[in-house]
């Protein structure tokens, strides 16, 4: 940066080293503002880097007083603490008051927009993967795809939060999305029409005689009651000789819920998952009992109401590249305690916990916290579920080059990389607090044809097992 000689450059400069003053302490006014136990160490937070903090405050008073257009205050504060969060993993963000409303609503299952799960790099929105049935998914639009113009505005130099912005819109109103996609030579222009998202979390139907299928699309609010819910339906007929619980591209969502599904099927008081991190609130395990699953202490306990066979079942769980977060926490819980026989493909690997912090203005972080683990000590992150027996998407053993957090910027390494070790197992805790999990990992990618060859071979392994156990083998 120039400036002229003489004394326009003493005043520039005192006016920078004022403002830096003042930036100081209003930085340090918000750190300890947002001073709390959870986040730090005693050690930390007891001593600021006050060099690093001048250093910032001299950026902030430079492009405050010297940048060629003014700058709000609010701007600058909101895009440095952007950037302190999303250059940490994938997974952390700031949430400004409509992304942490959309955050809130979405947990929920409807949501408006495109369907599509979105993250950056190199400047451009990539996408994670599209929302089964939405318009997103129905347009073509792939998983790894890079979107470098929206409608007519170019997307390098937006921040994500920016770009998601321009991408919602009201139901019924057309969007243009110019796309780069890998091994195609020209740009790809889309046309999608905005609607009220909607995720239909469970589905369930019977695939034979005596063979139930129940899809788990995400995990909402709602997801382990209404898993209960169809499960009794299931079972309605008569005893069920096999079950295949489908979690493939199932981008994950509320811990408490992948808890209370796998409670559907492990006995009461079974470890389900624990999470370890750096500060003690980080460290938890989580068992199949109410205080884990239920939302609330005036919610009923919705397990009560299961029948005695939804423990006994023959279950075959299909995860992919797709699977992620709380659906890999209840594909490992199966898995660790051989209550399921685990087919597919290894999963996305997204076994970080993302705690969100609320903040004046309605606004919010979202912080990782913790990495996942599976009740033997397996750490999920970087790594995922391997299936116990791997089926391809297609008889020759094909399946969809998927993208997976271990191809994500910044991805947060495994427990073995940091030192970070799984928690023993101890007595069930009584703590009511949870750490907060997103279903910001990936999304599903609906299968484009009506045969399912690994959901074919799902059934034939449940019929074979039905006949290993009918002659006494």
């Amino acid at each position: 940066m120039f400036f002229e000689r003489g004394a326009k450059t003493v005043n520039m400069t005192d006016k920078i080293k004022q403002a830096s003053l003042i930036c100081v302490g209003c930085l340090g006014g918000v750190l300890i503002g947002l001073h709390f136990s959870a986040m730090a160490e005693k050690a930390t937070r007891n001593a600021l880097p006050i060099k690093e903090l001048r250093t910032l405050a001299e950026v902030f008073g430079a492009i405050k007083h010297g940048y060629v257009e003014p700058v709000e205050d609010k701007q600058l504060i909101t895009h440095a603490i952007s950037g302190m969060l999303s250059n940490l993993d994938p997974h952390s963000a700031y949430l400004d008051a409509d992304s942490f409303k959309e955050l809130q609503v979405g947990s929920r299952g409807e949501f408006g927009g495109l369907g599509i799960e979105v993250g950056m790099e190199d400047g451009l929105v990539k996408v994670i993967s599209p929302m089964e049935d939405t318009p997103a998914d129905r347009a073509g639009i792939r998983s790894g795809d890079l979107i470098f113009k929206i409608d007519d505005t170019m997307v390098k130099g937006m921040t994500l939060t920016d770009a998601v912005k321009l991408m919602r819109g009201k139901p019924r109103t057309e969007i243009r999305l110019s796309i780069l996609r890998k091994n195609e030579n020209r740009p790809i222009e889309v046309t999608l029409r905005r609607e009220i998202i909607k995720v239909q979390s469970v589905k369930s139907r019977m695939l034979d005689e005596g063979y139930g299928y129940l899809r788990v699309a995400a995990f909402q609010e709602n997801t382990a009651p209404s898993v209960v819910k169809h499960l009794n339906d299931l079972f309605k007929p008569g005893a069920l000789k096999g079950l295949v619980l489908d979690l493939r591209n199932d981008p994950g969502g509320l811990l408490h819920s992948a808890v209370g599904v796998s409670a559907a099927f492990l006995p009461p008081k079974t470890l389900v998952t624990s999470t370890d991190g750096r500060v003690p609130d980080a460290k938890h395990l989580y068992y199949a009992l109410p205080e884990d699953y239920l939302r609330n202490d005036r919610e009923k306990d919705y397990i009560k109401s299961l029948p005695a066979e939804a423990y006994k079942v023959p279950i075959v769980v299909l995860i992919n590249g797709g699977s992620a977060s709380a659906s890999e926490i209840v594909a490992g819980a199966l898995q660790d305690h051989k209550r399921a026989v685990i087919m597919g493909t290894a999963s996305f690997g997204k076994g970080s916990v993302q705690s969100i912090v609320p903040l004046p203005g309605n606004t919010a972080i979202k912080l990782t916290t913790a990495r996942y683990f599976t009740p033997s000590g397996r750490s999920i992150q970087a790594k995922g579920i391997e299936p116990d027996i791997v089926v391809g998407e297609s008889e020759d053993g094909a399946s969809a080059d998927r993208l997976r957090e271990a191809d994500l910027d910044h991805h947060l390494g495994n427990d073995k990389d940091s030192g970070l070790q799984p928690a023993k197992p101890r007595a069930p805790a009584k703590s009511r607090a949870r750490p907060a999990n997103d279903a910001s990992s990936v999304t599903p990618e609906a299968s484009k044809t009506k045969k399912d060859y690994q959901l074919d071979q799902a059934l034939n392994l449940l019929k074979g097992l039905q006949i290993v156990r009918n002659s006494g083998i």
